[in-house]
């Protein structure tokens, strides 16, 4: 039973020697700052792709969102794919403004062939320099009225793929919508902000990244089809050299599940897609790592392995010496006691870890002060149900399943600058 302690003294230390880097992160926004812009802010043209299936409560509010930008609005041309929908998304689309192309595909589902539908039809429709740059957005997105000024000055520095800052609509929901928003805060500020400061790649996150058209075109067109198609395209661009850049000033709301089932089913698809982005591209990220001596391979491979790994394999090694010691009828009570203290250890990291976000990010917070404390302590828990995901995404089989959102709520109202209506 004492190896049991051995194993879980070794598979901290690997954590640590893996994830030691990050912690490095944490201390970089407080030290360094970002340097002002040498080159001159050109007002570029940008498509918005907007992916939506059956998004009729939460489409209008986006589109009109955008055209509220205090960017020039004719520089702005918003695309709809109403991606096998079966409500009035995409009359509502048309209505409120957007360009829609309407997409029935039973066999290839997902956000990531919506995507490529709608940059062929916008090819089809349109000249190759039409746009410098196309936004993608989530239907569910509000953003700061700034956004795209602010993302314009980053791309007008040269950078090619940048993400934004993401915020979330419903931090104080409960304890899932709160976890969910302190992890894309943590990214934001800790991970994506971190890097930027340090000169190396940052990652996509799912929604609010511009990619410039050349990127488009020489992948020739949007061809990333994996569960995640945010880190499969994250990880692509990196290998081939490219580097993801971060606005810090760009800011990005959007819905975060509340329903447990709901929250399942997409973390579940997120580690199953880590599995097939480690598969797929895994051999490229280590010739990135050992050949071409680049952080950001490192940094990516991290991000998609081997916490899993290391999890599961240090839960299955207590769960058994729990079961064998209980059929032995040896005394169990080092090994009960071994897991107690990694787990009660993991617990108040991530504790340090939100409250380190909360503390930093306060004023981006939009709710009132008790949630912000009260969500720190259910945030490791939160966490740690991703272990039973983990552990089904390595056998399960997952397809790609929309997400319900129904929050439907101004800047005004997000902010708590006035009350939500009704």
């Amino acid at each position: 039973m004492e190896a049991v302690g051995i194993i879980n003294f070794i598979l901290s230390i690997t954590f640590t020697i893996c994830y030691l880097y990050q912690f490095v992160y944490i201390v970089i926004p407080l030290i360094k700052k970002h340097k002002p812009a040498d080159k001159p802010v050109i007002l570029h043209r940008f498509g918005v792709l907007i992916s939506a299936r059956n998004e009729e409560s939460v489409i209008a509010q986006l589109i009109d969102n955008i055209h509220q930008q205090t960017y020039p609005a004719e520089l702005v041309t918003v695309f709809v794919v109403a991606d096998n929908c079966s409500d009035s998304t995409a009359d509502i689309a048309r209505d409120a403004g957007a360009i829609v192309y309407e997409r029935f595909n039973k066999k290839q589902v997902g956000k990531g062939f919506a995507l490529d539908f709608l940059f062929d039809r916008i090819g089809e429709s349109y000249s190759k320099d039409a746009f410098d740059g196309y936004f993608v957005f989530d239907a569910d997105n509000l953003l700061d009225e700034n956004y795209i000024t602010e993302m314009n000055k980053t791309f007008s520095q040269g950078h090619k793929i940048i993400t934004s800052y993401r915020n979330s609509k419903n931090y104080d929901d409960n304890w899932i919508s709160a976890g969910y928003s302190l992890w894309f805060l943590r990214e934001s500020k800790y991970l994506n902000n971190s890097r930027m400061l340090l000169g190396t790649s940052c990652a996509v996150s799912g929604t609010g990244f511009l990619v410039h058209r050349n990127i488009i075109e020489k992948n020739g067109g949007w061809k990333f089809f994996l569960l995640t198609e945010d880190i499969e395209f994250s990880v692509n661009s990196i290998i081939n050299g490219e580097r993801i850049a971060f606005c810090e000033n760009a800011v990005l709301y959007d819905e975060q599940p509340t329903d447990f089932s709901q929250a399942w089913r997409q973390r579940l698809r997120w580690a199953k897609g880590f599995l097939q982005v480690f598969h797929k591209y895994g051999s490229g990220l280590a010739k990135g790592i050992f050949k071409k001596k680049n952080f950001a391979c490192y940094d990516m491979m991290m991000t998609i392995m081997p916490a899993i790994f290391l999890t599961l394999f240090g839960v299955a090694c207590n769960i058994g010496a729990i079961f064998v010691g209980l059929a032995l009828h040896m005394d169990i009570a080092k090994v009960v006691d071994s897991l107690g203290t990694t787990c009660l250890s993991a617990y108040l990291l991530l504790i340090v870890i939100a409250g380190i976000t909360v503390a930093t990010e306060w004023k981006q917070i939009h709710c009132k002060p008790v949630y912000k404390i009260a969500y720190l302590f259910t945030f490791p828990i939160f966490m740690f149900t991703y272990i039973p995901i983990a552990m089904a995404a390595m056998f399960k089989k997952v397809e790609w399943k929309p997400i319900i959102h129904k929050e439907v709520k101004t800047l005004a109202e997000v902010r708590g600058e006035i009350k939500k209506a009704g």
